[in-house]
């Protein structure tokens, strides 16, 4: 049996029955690196070392009887989520030696459950871009074709557990960084509610829009996973006070009578028609499984891209002003203050991280905040309230994931602008602090690649949205990349 197509929870059974050990199915994830990963290139850093002690440590957990949902279980970690003793990169020549003196809140809990760490996934520098093309050191390739691009930002962890080089991975999502690379490559990634997940020891591109969460191969892995690692946290004074439910409970239960929203935005000329027609041919197969379809306007959805490029690049422009090369970081050169920070600055940032920082700076200077920042944040409330009217009549919001499926590796290089557009089915999520789930739907006729799905929740209902679609899920057959 090859043990690394199984999902979390057959591999839960596999681990508690004695069918393999933790130490044994670590070793199937690393041959599965070790002949994939040269030329798919999801991982920066491959901890061997440190996860065979782990699976150690694990097993005596589960002869033990003292096993939890994940102990033994290979997970694969976005490359700007600290891990104590490991490096942490943020796939950035800035941090390109970065090792953290502590871990993430998520890998503490993580810890706890007595997972093992494969290694540190890929992804666009500082989490900056839609492709994973931006990384300093691994530009990672799509599973269903090498020449496409896998997303971004968390394209590497995407990539992995669609090649099954991981059974599920964490990524961050700051306007679809989770989603996005999940419906290119094929797998299922939830972009929890801001604040139910903590981001202590998380590397910040935009604070207030920021969220860690799961990918994996279907809705109930990421479940599963989603258990571990939400809860509140001292530590980060965004994180939500409030009670976590079990996110399997209504996982398999009816959608009966649930009602899915369609905004007509979403569905405009600007996405393309085999996107259109598999999410709409799900919504279709959802109404026959009971669910009540209605259709909605969002006009603020116009205005989402410009609103959240400027917010997310004036955060990015004040988080980012800690990398001088004189506190921790990629040091340059110069013989003054200035010109050290100057060289650190210019050669330790890629393109897209400085052309950000410059975009950010230029909304906060004196005689534009006004003008541009100010009514981003404006603009903010008022998608807010269109979602909260939605919210008002409908259970749950149904959308294309991106406007089109996964495109060529260079295609977008020289059209930044292009790339930002491709964000427009994902960033309102992050705007409005609200879950939101990918899923794969269908798959482009002629090439075969992936065509994923959103479902939008209510804040803090990360269970309906991994109930519907759970309750699609059940009725797809998916198909998996011949990489």
């Amino acid at each position: 049996m090859n043990f690394t197509k199984a999902k979390i929870r057959d591999l839960r059974k596999m681990l508690d029955s004695g069918e393999i050990s933790a130490k044994e199915l670590c070793g199937e994830y690393f041959k599965n690196i070790d002949e994939k990963d040269e030329s798919l290139l999801s991982y920066i850093t491959v901890t061997k070392d440190e996860a065979l002690k782990s699976a150690e440590k694990a097993q005596k957990m589960i002869d033990e009887k003292q096993a939890k949902a994940l102990t033994g279980i290979p997970l694969a970690i976005k490359d700007n989520i600290c891990t104590d003793g490991i490096k942490t990169t943020c796939a950035s020549k800035m941090l390109g030696d970065f090792v953290p003196p502590y871990n993430a809140s998520v890998i503490e809990k993580l810890n706890e459950q007595g997972y093992v760490l494969l290694g540190k996934t890929s992804m666009d520098e500082f989490a900056m871009g839609g492709s994973t093309q931006t990384s300093a050191f691994k530009k990672t390739k799509n599973p269903y074709d090498l020449e496409r691009v896998p997303g971004g930002s968390s394209g590497g962890s995407a990539a992995a557990v669609s090649a099954s080089l991981a059974p599920a991975a964490l990524g961050s999502d700051t306007g679809g960084s989770i989603r996005q690379p999940s419906s290119f490559c094929g797998v299922t990634g939830i972009k929890p509610t801001y604040g139910r997940v903590s981001r202590y020891g998380l590397v910040a591109f935009a604070s207030s829009l920021d969220q860690i969460g799961p990918i994996a191969n279907d809705a109930h892995d990421c479940a599963i996973l989603l258990n571990a690692v939400c809860g509140y946290d001292r530590h980060d004074a965004t994180s939500a006070r409030i009670d976590v439910p079990d996110f399997t409970e209504k996982l398999g239960q009816p959608i009966k009578g649930m009602k899915i929203a369609l905004p007509k935005e979403f569905y405009s000329d600007a996405i393309d028609g085999c996107v259109k027609d598999a999410v709409l041919s799900a919504a279709k197969e959802l109404e026959k499984q009971g669910a009540v379809l209605e259709e909605c306007s969002m006009p603020g959805l116009k205005y989402a891209i410009p609103a959240y490029y400027l917010i997310a690049c004036a955060e990015a422009a004040s988080n980012l002003s800690r990398f001088d090369g004189i506190k921790y970081g990629f040091r340059g050169e110069g013989r003054t203050f200035n010109d050290l920070i100057i060289d650190s600055r210019n050669k330790g940032f890629g393109e897209e991280v400085k052309r950000r920082i410059l975009l950010g700076n230029y909304a906060l200077s004196s005689g534009y905040y006004d003008a541009y920042y100010k009514k981003a944040l404006a603009l903010k409330q008022e998608i807010i309230k269109e979602y909260n009217e939605i919210f008002e009549k409908c259970d749950v919001i149904l959308t294309p994931t991106a406007p089109t499926p996964a495109y060529k590796i260079g295609a977008q290089d020289n059209d930044p602008v292009k790339m930002y557009t491709a964000d427009i089915c994902t960033v309102t999520v992050n705007i409005a602090g609200l879950p939101g789930i990918s899923t794969t739907c269908g798959y482009e006729k002629d090439s075969g690649l992936p065509i994923g799905m959103s479902i939008i929740g209510k804040r803090f209902d990360e269970q309906t949205i991994l109930q519907t679609a759970d309750a699609w899920e059940q009725g797809f057959t998916p198909v998996a990349p011949e990489f």
